[in-house]
């Protein structure tokens, strides 16, 4: 299927980034992160690419006191 990379992308993101919920949606062909920490309000960011959608995590992470890169940048 088309979307087979973009959705590979997406569970090797989920794996390196254990704080985040990463989705990518077909219909909108978008990546997707959800921050699964607490915080007062919903954290979600979205990009056209994985590269932006890891760029805007890296930015908006260390607000709420998380790593801003990944844990695992082998997986």
């Amino acid at each position: 299927m088309w979307d087979g990379p973009a959705r590979a992308e997406a569970e090797r993101m989920e794996r390196s980034w254990p704080d985040w919920l990463i989705l990518y949606s077909l219909g909108n062909r978008r990546f997707y992160a959800i921050a699964t920490w607490f915080t007062p309000e919903p954290v979600v960011v979205e990009d056209d690419t994985a590269e932006g959608l890891e760029e805007r995590m890296r930015h908006l992470a260390p607000r709420y006191g998380h790593a801003a890169v990944p844990h695992d940048r082998a997986a």
